[in-house]
């Protein structure tokens, strides 16, 4: 089944050139079938590459995902044209009086800062207070999980002295994780941050399931107990080059930035990366979809209720 998006987003011409199924708004109109409803918070300042790898992710499933982007109103994007946002995104007031299926919150080059300092804090918290009753499973990436962790269970955050970066082996800790489900027994995710959430104190939350961890690069993936907020540290979404262009742009920087973990071929960044991860990736949100939008997510919207 396809993913609905706007006629002219320029992710569509790189799906199709994958033989990801993307349905036009016009051709959507004329099933009749509820897709499901799927907002993308995407605060990361790449947008159309971010849109692109989610929509790819989000796509590829046999379920029909209505995508809707959406943007914070308390800041104004400087690397992406104000004419692919005027097009394609709609401010947060649009969608207020509006419930979704599904909602993804992405993560965002401000992990550095505290939460309270970061420019749009308020109107995130004011986001996440509203999907929880709005959104019926909210799925949170990198610092977006660690914003949400920290919103919702006052968990904070701790420097990890140096960037956590490269592709790391993880492995599954809960008994039959649903969300994790046809997992490996060791399976790799990209990692890029400065910062975790608090190890000790997840773990000790009784609210939160740790289900994945690595030995390297931390607790990889959680959630609540039906799965309404879920919490994924790594970026599974990523492209073959993310962290190739990430490392040149470091480099072209001047930063101390080590090369990639388990990415170059013997570590030499003139060669291909190797892309370990895309499989899993692919399951982890179709699984995400299929058990806790699609099989839990009631048919009238306006039925959602907060979590208990």
């Amino acid at each position: 089944m396809p993913i609905k998006i706007p006629d002219r987003l320029p992710a569509r011409k790189t799906l199709e050139g994958e033989n990801i199924f993307v349905m036009t708004e016009k051709r959507a109109r004329t099933q009749d079938m509820r897709p499901l409803r799927i907002a993308l918070l995407n605060l990361m300042p790449t947008k159309i590459a971010t849109e692109t790898q989610l929509s790819r992710l989000l796509g590829n499933t046999p379920l029909q995902v209505e995508l809707t982007l959406v943007q914070v109103e308390s800041h104004v994007s400087k690397n992406t044209p104000e004419e692919h946002m005027l097009s394609f995104y709609k401010p947060f007031s649009a969608i207020e009086n509006e419930n979704f299926d599904g909602m993804v919150i992405t993560g965002a080059p401000v992990e550095n800062m505290p939460f309270e300092d970061v420019e749009y804090w308020d109107e995130l918290c004011h986001i996440m207070e509203w999907s929880k009753s709005h959104v019926h499973s909210v799925f949170h990436i990198c610092w977006g999980a660690q914003a949400a962790l920290y919103y919702h269970f006052g968990i904070g955050k701790v420097n990890l002295g140096k960037k956590l970066f490269g592709v790391f082996p993880h492995r599954v800790i809960y008994k039959n994780p649903v969300l994790l489900r046809g997992f490996d027994d060791t399976f790799y995710v990209p990692h890029s941050r400065y910062t975790e959430s608090d190890r000790a104190a997840m773990l000790n939350e009784p609210r939160l399931k740790i289900l994945s961890l690595s030995e390297e690069a931390g607790i990889y993936a959680s959630m609540t107990k039906n799965g309404r907020q879920i919490f994924i540290t790594g970026h599974s979404e990523y492209d073959r080059d993310t962290l190739k262009n990430e490392y040149l742009r470091d480099k072209a920087f001047g930063l101390d930035t080590a090369i990639p973990a388990n990415y170059f071929p013997s570590d030499d960044e003139t060669k291909e990366p190797i892309m370990r991860w895309r499989g899993h990736a692919n399951l982890l949100y179709s699984n995400w979809l299929n058990y806790f939008v699609y099989q839990t997510t009631p048919y009238d919207l306006t039925e959602l209720k907060e979590e208990k």
